[in-house]
């Protein structure tokens, strides 16, 4: 009996013990970081993948129905084909630095709670994340812009399919539909010498019952969704980035302290 009640306390300490370090191990997690990089691959992902199909579609839109010569919309073409080469850039930036992110919030959260003692704080580390928050901190501002940017085109899809719709609606008094026109020029898209350059009534309502309309719409509206929810990472990427390097710098200080 004194064999296995020894037997048995020895398997209680051992389970303690794991169960210790699972819980020391749960707390240096970075769950503010691990959520934002979720939220900003995501986000990153529906922004790149259905931007690049629908920059494709409304290429497809405006050289059947609004620019049928190739040399009016030349400059757009390639501007298109810039924006999608720009489009696999930031999904491979955005990639390396959510997981470079995660790693460093990893190696501060265990840092500030001190759960190991090979994690110190040193100049160059605190130097390291004070240049993540820099970084992050720009990328958040030029992220905003992207947002902005990618609701742009959900503004131009939306103005054509209001028309159709209203043009389709039983209680619309229209007298002519021909005279209801969607002018793509008026945008700046291509130029004032570009024909048709518009399009009305019947021809209109073809436009909108298009699959590439319809998929491309949608999807500006998904990759303008990504955008905002990659600026709400960000957002969570500073303010965890922005504790870790304020508590690691009082830390230094308060280490300086004790050493004298």
């Amino acid at each position: 009996m004194e064999t296995l009640y020894d037997d048995t306390d020895d398997e209680r300490q051992e389970k303690r013990g794991c169960f210790e370090c699972c819980i020391k191990c749960l707390g240096g997690v970075p769950y503010a970081s691990l959520v934002a990089t979720i939220l900003c691959f995501s986000g990153v992902a529906l922004f790149c993948g259905c931007g690049h199909v629908a920059l494709t579609g409304t290429l497809t839109i405006l050289e059947n129905h609004f620019s049928k010569i190739t040399t009016d919309h030349a400059m757009l073409t390639d501007i298109i084909q810039l924006m999608q080469y720009v489009i696999y850039g930031i999904a491979s930036f955005f990639f390396l630095y959510g997981i470079i992110l995660l790693a460093e919030g990893f190696y501060t959260t265990s840092a500030v709670k001190e759960l190991h003692s090979e994690f110190k704080t040193t100049v160059c580390g605190r130097c390291i994340s004070g240049m993540f928050v820099f970084l992050t901190y720009i990328l958040g501002i030029a992220w905003l812009g992207v947002f902005g940017f990618s609701a742009v085109p959900v503004f131009l899809f939306y103005n054509m399919w209001s028309t159709c719709a209203a043009m389709r609606s039983p209680t619309a008094n229209l007298t002519s539909v021909d005279s209801i026109c969607v002018d793509v020029r008026q945008y700046g898209i291509i130029p004032w010498n570009a024909t048709p350059g518009k399009a009305c009534g019947s021809t209109l309502g073809d436009i909108c019952n298009t699959s590439e309309f319809y998929l491309s719409y949608h999807l500006y509206i998904v990759a303008c969704a990504g955008a905002g929810a990659t600026v709400i990472a960000l957002l969570i990427y500073m303010m965890a980035t922005t504790y870790n390097f304020a508590v690691l710098k009082f830390k230094s200080r308060e280490d300086c302290c004790t050493k004298f």
